[in-house]
């Protein structure tokens, strides 16, 4: 039996996250998952306040994307969830998900982040927060399976990236 693949589409807030993971998902022909729909309402409602998480917070919310790509994994799927996995003790949660967690941190400078939150519409998370996720983040190690790709392009041309980086080709199931 051939190993199922997730993809962890990672970063901070407004590095295209969710656009670039729905491009690789829909050109994989694999489910996609959104990581701000498995928050608990008391988490969205502390961001929406612009009060940051905590790890305490992010736990229960890491387990449950854990056990969605575990769930496709026994469904005999690969697929393509978001998470800003701004830690390596968060992306070592997910990797204990059935299958092989990949993950592709997408990054860009702070300006363009937070010109990116400020024009985008219907998101709870507030600009004021991207400085404490900045500080969070923890960038990819050698140890962990992933590439970390610029998003000073198009999303199609950063979904090209890594597609190649990761080796994944469309006809891949």
């Amino acid at each position: 039996m051939t190993e199922m693949v997730h993809v962890v589409v990672m970063g901070v807030a407004g590095s295209g996250k969710t656009t670039v993971a729905r491009i690789l998902a829909e050109r994989l022909g694999w489910p996609y998952a959104e990581a701000d729909e498995f928050h608990p309402p008391e988490n969205i409602a502390k961001m929406s306040a612009g009060e940051p998480l905590t790890d305490e917070d992010r736990w229960p919310w890491l387990r449950a994307i854990r056990d969605w790509m575990t769930a496709r994994s026994q469904a005999g799927e690969s697929a393509v969830v978001t998470c800003s996995a701004l830690k390596v003790a968060y992306r070592d949660l997910l990797r204990e998900a059935e299958g092989r967690v990949r993950f592709v941190h997408l990054t860009a400078q702070a300006p363009l982040l937070e010109d990116r939150m400020e024009h985008r519409a219907g998101h709870f998370m507030p600009t004021s927060l991207l400085t404490s996720q900045l500080a969070t983040l923890e960038p990819l190690t050698d140890a962990e399976d992933g590439v970390t790709i610029s998003v000073e392009e198009p999303p199609d041309a950063v979904a090209d990236r890594a597609m190649a980086a990761l080796h994944l080709s469309e006809e891949r199931s």
